[in-house]
């Protein structure tokens, strides 16, 4: 087994094909076809199931493609480390879409134009998927609700988030969870954060909401809002960035529910120079925490 074995398995892994990773990593199919046979036979086991032309993991591939990133992550910052060069290379981040929107551009920037030499690529979607990325190691880092409670993360909170819920103009006041029982709300997927502590406010005042309806944006919940359709909930900060945000009213949530970190997570023992300055320049730039 040799590194360049382990990039063959993993461009393999993450394209599907063997035809797709030879294309991506500038190698012939039949040479990948040989080194993926050698490596399962080192291995004693099989690494893909073979369905006509993809390639499916096995369970012994998904676990060994976790070593397999980690490996080559420790090979690159190793050497980085010797090389006295400035941090360099791919950085994949993670965000929530209203960090993403509204907290983090002047700060990517500013990286960007620091570091010219990292190819930073960012990805938006909810804490749960974001989590994921950062575990599976197809994220080197991400901004999520937190804070996390992992044993192989780690992360600093770097931003607090007003979290209000949104209703029609002339809707009734909305004070607490049974003013709105078992009204529409709008909220991400199931895996969001955000929309799980939307559900823990009415269930924690002996409310249920009505049907929830899972949109893919924060516009588009707060289009359907000021058209009378139902409640949403979303922070502040995203809400006051977006036209027509005076087409809702707008109300505060109880002090219990009113306040929720934003937290930068990594990989715990990840040690890469990019990582370290950018988490460097995130607490530099960012905000202190609120105290009660």
């Amino acid at each position: 087994m040799d590194l360049v074995q382990l990039e063959m398995f993993k461009a393999v892994a993450e394209h599907g094909s063997i035809s797709a990773a030879a294309q991506h990593i500038h190698r012939v199919p039949s040479n990948l076809t040989t080194r993926i046979k050698q490596l399962e036979q080192d291995l004693g086991v099989e690494l893909f199931i073979r369905e006509k032309l993809r390639l499916r993991l096995s369970p012994a591939g998904w676990n060994f493609l976790d070593y397999t990133r980690r490996i080559l992550d420790l090979v690159q910052e190793a050497r980085l480390s010797v090389s006295g060069e400035e941090p360099q290379g791919p950085f994949s981040l993670g965000s929530l879409e209203s960090t993403a929107a509204v907290r983090i551009p002047a700060l990517l920037a500013a990286y960007n134009q620091k570091y010219a030499k990292v190819e930073l690529d960012l990805s938006t979607g909810p804490s749960g998927t974001m989590i994921d990325g950062v575990l599976a190691g197809r994220l080197v880092a991400a901004f999520v609700d937190g804070p996390v409670l992992h044993p192989s993360l780690e992360g600093v909170p770097v931003f607090e988030e007003e979290m209000v819920v949104i209703a029609p103009l002339q809707h009734a006041p909305v004070t607490r969870g049974r003013d709105v029982s078992g009204e529409s709300i709008y909220a991400f997927r199931a895996n969001c954060s955000y929309r799980h502590h939307f559900e823990r406010w009415f269930t924690d005042d002996g409310a249920v909401p009505g049907k929830i309806h899972e949109m893919e944006s924060y516009h588009g919940m707060l289009a359907c809002v000021s058209a009378g359709a139902g409640l949403a909930l979303m922070p502040r900060s995203m809400l006051e960035s977006m036209p027509g945000c005076t087409t809702v009213s707008i109300w505060p949530m109880s002090e219990a529910f009113r306040y929720l970190q934003t937290w930068l997570i990594w990989r715990r023992g990840t040690d890469s120079p990019s990582l370290t300055r950018f988490v460097e320049l995130v607490q530099a730039r960012g905000e202190s925490p609120r105290t009660n």
